[in-house]
């Protein structure tokens, strides 16, 4: 349940409001947007009298909500969040493009990649320091040294660092070391892990799963943020169908959805999404035309000869084209990407 206050609200008419809320039996959050303000009822609201609610002076009307999920819920906070990730802005109006390789490999590799994603534009280093594969005799990726280096990419670059933790018992080195901490696909539902990084003050990257509707995947958000950080960038990454042609199926009516479901901003992985490198380039178009705020892109030095997801990844110069195309094509949608 939410109560929306009039504009014209009074101090003490919000304090009563909120005092009326809590003797239901619930926890109240406050949600103050650039023109409306709502009370949030956190927990069982049933006990909540929603006729006396909507009576009291200074609020305006009370809604009933059916989601599961409150404070990932655009109708408990109706303006766009705006997540700073290293000085970077992501849901806002600039774009925010995240590109790097699939895993970290060298020192070289990672600095080249870094400098030349950043020449094009880039406002943050992707790189897989630890990696989930399907087969245990796949790499698996240089752990503790891949997070050297990637700090060694920063040093040299500016550009905050984005990667993926596999485990809680990563997280103080991810505390320490990274700008944003990556939930991958398959641990969007590894709860355990989901309220340790809630407890962290790092933001998030929580990557769909493969599998997971739209509701889950904003449960797993709220799973987050009910353990009070608030700090959630939703990825869509693409999902399993019967489709074989493509690696997944790139859902970008998800993009839509969720905006209109929460205000948590929404960037897309087209490069997980298709699996194939020419494809990225007109899916990441596709995906700011639907209202991504972000895009975050495989991008490696030599392609063929990766360690992990070659297909997918696009050279520095394939990157740079995209930079390109995407300039024009935010200005028409109304956003800008940084030069």
């Amino acid at each position: 349940m939410v109560l929306i206050m009039r504009p014209d609200f009074t101090g003490k008419q919000l304090e009563t409001a909120i005092r009326a809320m809590e003797e239901g039996g619930v926890k109240v959050m406050v949600s103050r947007g650039a023109e409306t303000t709502i009370l949030g009822a956190e927990g069982d609201s049933s006990r909540l009298d929603e006729e006396r609610l909507a009576q009291l002076e200074g609020v305006e009307r009370v809604m009933r909500v059916s989601e599961p999920y409150k404070k990932a819920n655009r109708k408990y906070h109706p303006d766009n969040s705006v997540i700073d990730i290293g000085g970077v802005q992501v849901g806002g109006n600039d774009l925010a493009v995240i590109a790097g390789p699939c895993s970290v490999e060298s020192e070289e590799q990672m600095v080249g990649v870094a400098e030349a994603v950043k020449a094009s534009g880039a406002a943050a280093l992707r790189g897989g320091a630890y990696k989930p594969r399907t087969s245990p005799y796949a790499f698996q990726g240089k752990g503790m040294e891949g997070i050297r280096l990637l700090l060694e990419a920063k040093n040299a670059t500016g550009l905050p660092i984005v990667t993926e933790l596999m485990s809680p018992d990563q997280l103080p080195l991810f505390e320490d070391c990274v700008d944003v901490i990556q939930i991958g696909a398959r641990n969007m539902q590894n709860f355990d892990l989901l309220k340790k990084v809630g407890r962290s003050k790092k933001p998030v990257l929580l990557k769909r799963g493969l599998s997971s509707t739209i509701e889950e995947w904003l449960m797993s958000a709220e799973y987050i943020m009910s353990e009070g950080n608030s700090r959630v960038i939703l990825c869509e990454r693409g999902i399993r169908t019967f489709e074989t042609f493509t690696r997944n199926t790139l859902d970008l009516s998800a993009v839509l959805a969720v905006k209109n479901q929460s205000h948590l901003p929404v960037i897309v992985d087209p490069s997980h999404a298709c699996g194939k490198a020419w494809m990225v380039e007109r899916m990441a178009m596709a995906a700011v035309a639907a209202g991504a705020d972000g895009l975050i892109v495989e991008v490696h030095n030599d392609p063929a000869n990766a360690l992990c997801d070659g297909a997918q990844s696009i050279t520095p110069a394939q990157f740079d084209s995209l930079m390109k195309r995407l300039r024009p094509l935010a200005e028409c949608i109304g956003r800008s990407l940084r030069a």
